[in-house]
């Protein structure tokens, strides 16, 4: 066995691990079906399912494809299945009927355990447009008290209309994936709290050689600190790179999350990580008298970067104050310095992560956000909208996008996107808690959506 010298697998089998012969790799349920996809084995395979609990599994279908739809389901009802050939058999997987929104690009049973070694939900959308034209989605597999430290890559070669898997990253999570100079890069973390990683790949995400470690980090646990960050965009001004992250973990007590951004000249060689400035942390204090009270270890956490009218580069963060996020002043004349607050903005999406973009087109700032309504609680995310302002200070409700607030908000949840304008219309990835989820915040898919004619909204 030799060691390991690249970042990308396909799949990752952990050491002594059971994982089984035939790797299914991309499960997507339908109301009435369930699609499986697998590792192409050479030869014939047979697809066996069962209603769960049920005692035997029956033979659904034989095929020489590394793909089979399994039709005539009930709905709302979790079934097992696996796939086997001439002696080799994959784990048995589970996946639960129901209606979906969007395109499902993945989806992981709460209770499927084929990822144990990492995590049970999905987590951490991240969509980019390769140069070459296709469309790469990665996600990670994260749960609470798990090691948290693998990525799963899909590919679309139909604008959003299916996919397809293309490798996994092991360790990588909170990873974003970004295009710069015509390269692909991935930007993530070893683990929650751990080393902040960057790689890149020369093949449209099949392989990436070995992570370079821009940042050491502990593991979050009793208050040690590390890296804490998001997939949020990498944004270009004056001629530097700009990236978000903080540094903390939840079991700091003293100051939690402190804000910080990472910046490079645009020119340099990302990989080096002489060439990367960070700035020094800032914690959170009462900067204004509408915080005066609150909690030095506040939520100050996954901030997006906008460039102002005025051209000041602003550090948005998600906060703990409802309906008001904070915004920092980024020193764009000394990368080490830390950054400054700059006011309050009323936002009605602000206890989850939101990315923020400026349409050239347009000239308006726009965001797709889990939004509070009415007296729901802060947790809500069963309401997801596209938001849209003139200045970044004045926030409006462009549209509704996934409207479940009839349904229980601890067990839905839209949240997380991440989108890329696309010609006239928005495309984004959600991380979606729907049919059966752990919960809201425990997602059981990665669904694609595309919003048409967004600037007529």
């Amino acid at each position: 066995m030799k060691g390991c010298s690249t970042w990308s697998y396909a799949p990752y089998r952990p050491l002594l691990g059971e994982t089984g012969d035939i790797y299914i790799c991309r499960v997507v349920p339908g109301e009435k079906s369930i699609r499986l996809e697998w590792l192409e084995v050479g030869e014939e395979c047979a697809v066996f399912c069962r209603q769960r609990g049920q005692e035997e599994f029956t033979l659904v279908g034989k095929t020489c494809e590394s793909a089979w739809d399994i039709a005539g389901l009930d709905t709302e009802t979790d079934y097992e299945f696996y796939v086997s050939a001439r002696g080799k058999t994959s784990r048995v997987r589970l996946a639960r009927t129901g209606c979906v929104v969007g395109t499902v690009v993945n989806y992981l049973h709460p209770e499927d355990e084929v990822y144990s070694f990492s995590g049970r939900y999905l987590c951490s959308p991240s969509l980019v447009r390769h140069p070459d034209g296709f469309l790469l989605a990665s996600m990670d597999v994260y749960a609470g008290g798990h090691p948290q430290n693998l990525t799963l890559i899909f590919r679309s070669d139909d604008d959003g209309e299916s996919w397809h898997y293309v490798s996994e990253l092991m360790p990588c999570f909170w990873g974003k994936l970004f295009v710069h100079r015509g390269e692909l890069y991935m930007l993530g973390c070893s683990t929650e709290y751990g080393d902040l990683l960057i790689g890149r790949s020369d093949d449209g995400g099949k392989t990436f050689s070995a992570p370079v470690a821009l940042l050491r980090g502990a593991n979050g646990k009793n208050g040690s600190c590390g890296v804490h960050k998001n997939p949020q965009n990498m944004l270009i001004h004056n001629g530097r790179l700009y990236g978000t992250l903080e540094w903390g973990a939840w079991a700091n007590k003293t100051y939690g999350h402190a804000a910080m951004v990472m910046s490079c000249d645009a020119e340099a060689d990302l990989l080096d990580p002489e060439s990367w400035h960070f700035s020094e942390p800032r914690p959170f204090a009462p900067f204004a008298p509408a915080l005066e009270g609150m909690k030095s270890n506040t939520m100050t956490i996954e901030g997006t970067l906008a460039c102002t009218p005025d051209g000041e580069l602003l550090d948005i963060m998600r906060f703990g104050l409802r309906n008001s996020v904070i915004a920092y002043r980024v020193n764009t004349e000394d990368p080490d310095a830390p950054l400054a607050f700059h006011r309050l903005i009323r936002f009605e999406a602000n206890f989850s992560k939101f990315m923020i973009k400026f349409d050239a087109v347009s000239g308006k700032y726009y965001s797709i956000a889990s939004r509070l309504y009415g007296d729901c609680p802060n947790s809500a995310r069963n309401l997801l909208s596209l938001m849209v302002s003139p200045d970044l200070e004045h926030w409006s409700v462009a549209c509704d996008l996934l409207d479940y607030r009839h349904l229980d908000p601890n067990a839905v949840g839209f949240q997380y996107v991440d989108f890329l304008f696309d010609g006239e219309d928005i495309i984004f990835l959600c991380r979606t808690a729907l049919n059966g989820a752990n919960s809201f915040h425990d997602s059981n898919y990665s669904t694609f959506h595309r919003i048409r004619n967004f600037r007529d909204l």
